[in-house]
């Protein structure tokens, strides 16, 4: 297709866009009296508007049947979780049994390290990529020390090569052999926080499967954003949170993925509770832990209801339209977003440049030449909300759901204007 910088062109594609209706689906922002451009679904989601009735329903219950809600609502409460697993499944390439949601991400990546870095002697070692987001750092040096093992010596980074700002999927397979059959796991961000890069998970996990190691994926950025194949691949284990893509809400719960080999298993380790146990036999309150047959033997705790309410509404419209025609949307709005970056870059004589690699989901990362947060200040001020990392990257991530072409054209003006502005 062959773009055109203007608005009429725009909104052409926006006429002819199959989730055009879905934009209505979600309340926005306002500044100075209108809707903002929100690039930020890759931080927070917009909240859909059918959270609400989800989250009243329950309120009602609790209002009208207070504990008997557990069993007599209309949604029960005491498996509500299992609603999420199916809609989660189609979202992540999975089976529904190896589906779960739970804690909060980080807890959980803790959670399931119980389960799959299990260090000896020889093989100690975990892989990761290099400055990593700072949960995952934190979270994978307090397990390598919680083992008596040093982090320096046990984490094995893989670093980006000098001359470029993204990773090669042939650098992250090099180093899994060089570590050989001293490495016990991989875990990576499948998707870079940072440069919105998409790692090659299935050539990444074939690699670490050969060394023996385990693989699991961080899918923060992944999770409603890229397709996932995650049983295909034969991942080991995964986890994500709702709220970015997947519009669940600030701090919202955590979906956990473990292949279908390790369950219902008595064997493998892991921190057991109440709710990890088999339903049939829950409330006899037997001492013996007899686990769930899918993902749900790593829970610990009954569901917060409330939290799962808004992803249950969010996976609703998830399951309408179906990853194939978000993803659709989404390689065509981001195409779009470059075409009007590089637009702009020439008639403000090249001001940035685009440092995400072809290998992308819904993010551009866009690194600042000569223009500080400034900038970042006037897109914010002008109604364009997007988001600033050092040392000088706005992060642009055009949700498919709610934002239209429109966006990206009136975004590119506004971005020329605070330029312009700053000369």
């Amino acid at each position: 297709m062959e773009f055109k910088n203007s608005l009429e062109f725009a909104q052409k594609l926006d006429v002819v866009d199959p989730l055009r209706e879905y934009r209505d689906e979600f309340h926005f922002p306002q500044v100075k009296g209108k809707d903002v451009i929100y690039f930020t679904g890759n931080s927070l989601g917009l909240q859909p508007k059918r959270s609400q009735k989800f989250v009243d329903d329950i309120m009602k219950d609790w209002k009208d049947l207070a504990v008997e809600g557990h069993f007599h609502a209309e949604k029960p409460w005491w498996d509500y979780h299992e609603r999420l697993a199916a809609p989660l499944a189609k979202v992540v390439g999975a089976k529904t049994q190896e589906v779960s949601v739970m804690n909060t991400l980080t807890v959980n990546l803790h959670m399931l390290m119980v389960s799959f870095y299990r260090p000896t002697q020889k093989r100690f070692k975990i892989i990761c990529e290099e400055k990593a987001f700072p949960s995952d750092q934190y979270m994978l040096n307090s397990q390598v020390e919680f083992h008596g093992l040093d982090p320096k010596t046990a984490i094995v980074e893989v670093k980006k090569r000098s001359s470029g700002n993204f990773w090669h999927t042939q650098d992250v397979i090099d180093k899994i052999n060089e570590v050989g059959d001293e490495l016990a796991l991989v875990l990576i961000g499948g998707v870079n926080y940072y440069n919105g890069q998409v790692f090659n998970m299935e050539a990444i996990t074939k690699a670490a499967k050969a060394q023996g190691a385990f693989v699991g994926w961080d899918l923060a950025h992944g999770v409603g954003n890229v397709a996932l194949k995650l049983h295909e691949w034969d991942v080991d284990f995964a986890a994500w949170c709702s709220y970015k893509y997947m519009n669940s809400g600030p701090g919202n719960a955590s979906g956990i993925f473990v292949n279908e080999k390790y369950l219902n298993s008595k064997d493998i380790p892991r921190f057991e509770g109440w709710w990890g146990t088999k339903k049939e036999t829950r409330f006899l309150m037997k001492p013996e832990f007899e686990p769930m047959e899918n993902a749900d033997a790593w829970q610990v705790s009954n569901p917060p209801v409330l939290s799962l309410a808004p992803y249950l509404a969010s996976l609703e419209m998830f399951d309408e339209v179906g990853m194939e025609t978000l993803i659709t949307k989404r390689k065509l709005i981001v195409a779009y977003l470059e075409f009007i970056l590089q637009e702009i870059d020439k008639e403000t004589d090249g001001s940035f440049e685009i440092i995400t690699p072809e290998d992308r989901g819904c993010q551009l990362s866009v690194f600042l030449h000569g223009q500080g947060k400034e900038l970042f200040n006037y897109l914010m001020e002008n109604g364009v909300v997007t988001d600033w990392r050092e040392p000088n990257v706005i992060r642009l991530a055009p949700a498919p759901f709610y934002c239209s072409f429109a966006d990206m054209y009136n975004f590119g003006q506004i971005l020329k204007s605070g330029i312009q502005a700053k000369k």
